[in-house]
């Protein structure tokens, strides 16, 4: 049986313990994790005065594959160690030759190697890379893992972030974790002293107040309150810096927020306790949305899908509409009358 990968946190507390391997190959679509790893190699594995002479970063489109090996086999000067950096490792040319290298690396370098997405992982170099290096995916979070990491990332800068501010932000930033990362540095900034940070630190540092802040407009779309939705749109686009900025962003959150509905209406049968995990919230909300669906039916969701889509292609320039016209119409269009043969049956879309 093959060994277990290390994790994130594996490798941020050996790296911190200085702690190091050879080789890393590190690949797959979530960036911001690689790019924190390769921060933290660097800060832990050579003192500042050692990196002039010892710390060599290469862009794998600009570079040439016999130079980054050179590098690789160098031996460290006045220093423990070398550490080599190569990132879009995928295009670098010739990078086949790093085949040889992945079965006997320079014990006196630290080599990481960094590849944007999913490469062929059957062929050379990678899976020599695969088979001898400390390899890892970093593969998106999905919405149900968000929370879970912004309270982690939370602990990590000092702060604990409540049950409903953990749901926001997580609404709010979706899968971005260079995002995320940075709105938890904001916050942790707005909470001063503080070191709980509340629904209503994330809604202040968002800009909006506690009744009109999209966070309301969904609860009023749940309970198919045209009047109290209308009011909020009205006065988020009135306060805002940007209209089409706002405007963009809710229609976002609501698609966010109906695809939560979709995933409920297609977990028909699903035990409560995994109903959470399966549409990605906080299990304190899981009644909340499913009092949604229950009000809606699943038409209105469906119907949300084509009015959001049509929004935001008007909104990016698709047609010359006010926002507030365009935002009122998918609203319309979302909660129009029900018929009285409206179905509320949880069928999967």
């Amino acid at each position: 049986m093959a060994a277990r990968a290390p994790s994130f946190d594996d490798l941020a507390v050996a790296f911190r313990h200085g702690n190091v391997k050879p080789l890393y190959f590190f690949y797959g679509d979530e960036g911001f994790l690689m790019d924190e790893l390769q921060a933290l190699l660097v800060e832990h594995a050579l003192q500042p005065h050692e990196r002039d002479f010892n710390l060599d970063l290469f862009h794998g489109p600009d570079a040439d594959a016999k130079a980054v090996l050179a590098a690789c086999m160098g031996y460290p000067v006045m220093a423990q160690r070398r550490v080599v950096i190569v990132r879009s490792f995928e295009k670098l040319a010739e990078n086949r030759a790093f085949k040889e290298y992945a079965v006997q690396p320079n014990p006196t370098a630290v080599v990481l190697l960094l590849c944007t997405g999913k490469p062929n992982l059957s062929a050379h170099p990678y899976r020599a890379l695969r088979e001898h290096a400390v390899a890892v995916e970093f593969k998106s979070l999905y919405d149900r893992q968000m929370p879970g990491w912004l309270d982690s990332r939370a602990k990590t800068l000092g702060v604990k972030l409540e049950p409903g501010a953990a749901q926001m932000l997580s609404q709010t930033v979706g899968t971005d974790l260079r995002t995320a990362s940075a709105e938890l540095d904001k916050l942790k900034t707005y909470a001063g002293a503080r070191t709980t940070i509340t629904e209503d630190d994330v809604l202040a540092a968002g800009g909006h107040g506690r009744e009109f802040n999209v966070f309301e407009l969904q609860k009023a779309f749940g309970q198919g309150d045209r009047v109290r939705a209308t009011a909020i749109i009205e006065r988020m686009l009135a306060q805002a810096a940007s209209r089409r900025g706002e405007a963009l962003m809710i229609v976002t959150m609501l698609s966010r927020y109906f695809l939560k509905l979709r995933k409920l209406a297609g977990a028909r049968g699903m035990p409560q306790r995994d109903l959470a995990r399966h549409i990605g919230v906080n299990p304190y909300f899981v009644k909340e949305y499913e009092a949604a669906l229950h009000h809606l039916g699943v038409q209105a969701v469906r119907r949300a899908f084509e009015a959001l889509l049509a929004a935001d292609f008007e909104l990016k320039g698709g047609a010359e509409r006010d926002e507030r016209l365009v935002l009122l119409l998918a609203l319309g269009r979302i909660l129009r009358p029900a018929s009285p043969a409206r179905s509320l049956s949880h069928s999967t879309t």
